[in-house]
């Protein structure tokens, strides 16, 4: 693939790091969870961001299989429905893999403007789950995750990608 103008090569991730940043990101939506926030409906999910940031860059590693696993974990931390963000994270998962060749030529501030629409479909997703096994609605902060969700997505790419940037120095035995 030719890589768009100015664009820095990267390192292949590593798959350790991958999997502790998943593991890291779930911690935090347990802690924040636990909080004195609780489960707040305007609290964004950082485990999704991670997710789809993942399914994006990496999707022959992090894929639909690894987003309903977190899923169902989450699901059993939080006590609700089971499944029901188990369906949304793999929804996610799934689009985020569907544009992630598309999404990569943009810059990192049109890519949160494009992802701000798979969050929202993912939340919608969570929300009709658990509207339909008989719960309230949880008021109108619901729709501000996915726009937390997209305007961490800068700082969330800048943090996830740093292990995998080159010396920013090309010499005659380093070309690249």
């Amino acid at each position: 693939m030719i890589m768009p103008r100015g664009q820095q090569l990267l390192l292949p991730a590593n798959p350790l790091f991958v999997l502790l940043t998943l593991i890291a990101a779930l911690f935090a939506n347990m802690v924040v969870n636990i909080s004195l926030v609780g489960n707040a409906s305007w609290m964004p999910d950082f485990l999704a961001l991670v997710l789809a940031f993942w399914c994006v860059h990496q999707p022959r590693l992090v894929g639909i299989g690894v987003a309903f696993f977190f899923g169902v974990a989450t699901d059993v931390h939080q006590a609700s429905l089971l499944g029901q963000h188990a369906m949304s994270y793999t929804a996610l998962g799934f689009m985020g893999i569907m544009v992630h060749r598309r999404l990569l030529w943009f810059t990192v501030p049109s890519q949160a403007m494009q992802v701000l629409p798979l969050f929202a479909v993912a939340h919608a997703l969570e929300l009709t789950m658990r509207m339909m096994s008989g719960a309230l609605f949880p008021g109108w902060m619901i729709f501000l995750p996915p726009l937390l969700e997209a305007l961490l997505w800068p700082v969330v790419s800048v943090l996830l990608l740093a292990p995998q940037r080159r010396a920013p120095s090309p010499d005659v035995n380093r070309p690249l």
